[in-house]
């Protein structure tokens, strides 16, 4: 259904992806309504489909973006606080800040300057961007997300863009009790989206989801 989503407009493109039940929560709907994808994608922002946004980073498609916060919804309220490592383009970054405000706050992590800024410069334009850089309700960092931000922990919930080599204990470490962590995993040469749940006990529970491509987490690319 995926591949029928696409849009001429944000707004198509996200009814779309209602209508093909790749959305089915009224809050998910609105935030990615509310976050126009052409400030965050630079050619064809209304297509579901992944896009390159430079420095071998891309931007996911839509429906994985729909897909990320569906599953962590129960942990996006407003109020909470949110760490969204691999931020990119920071257009994740912006649908997470919508759906945990008023009072919530969101960290973008990126190994590479360039996104970092790309990010922020992508906030920018519109309005309701430029108020939540400038409230603090949303940064962004340069950091290696594999070590997450600390700074900011504990977080209800924590989103991996990009697909890390294993489970990455330190990201649990920094999730609240209760807590959610949406991440992809490489195992061999495939790679699976996996959502660990850290219980209000301390315990944890990982559960294994579906195949994706991404590209992987690691060191930032040389040159």
């Amino acid at each position: 259904m995926a591949w029928r989503s696409s849009g001429a407009t944000n707004s198509a493109l996200i009814q779309n992806l209602a209508d093909n039940g790749l959305i089915t929560s009224d809050r998910v709907k609105t935030a990615m309504m509310n976050v126009d994808r052409a400030h965050y994608a630079p050619s064809r922002p209304y297509e579901d489909s992944p896009q390159p946004i430079g420095h071998r980073a891309t931007i996911s498609a839509p429906h994985m973006h729909a897909s990320a916060c569906e599953h962590l919804l129960p942990y996006l309220q407003p109020g909470n606080r949110v760490l969204d490592i691999g931020s990119g383009s920071g257009y994740l970054t912006a649908v997470f800040a919508e759906l945990v405000k008023p009072g919530g706050s969101v960290v973008g992590v990126d190994h590479i300057q360039p996104l970092v800024d790309l990010a922020s410069a992508n906030m920018q334009k519109s309005a309701a961007g430029r108020e939540m850089l400038a409230s603090g309700q949303v940064k962004f960092v340069k950091a290696d997300g594999r070590l997450g931000w600390k700074e900011g922990a504990p977080y209800d919930a924590i989103h991996v863009g990009a697909a890390a080599a294993e489970h990455h204990q330190t990201l649990v470490d920094q999730l609240k009790a209760p807590g959610r962590l949406f991440v992809p995993v490489e195992e061999r040469w495939e790679q699976y989206i996996w959502v660990v749940d850290k219980k209000e006990d301390g315990s944890v529970e990982r559960k294994k989801l579906f195949g994706v491509m991404y590209v992987p987490l690691t060191d930032a690319p040389a040159g």
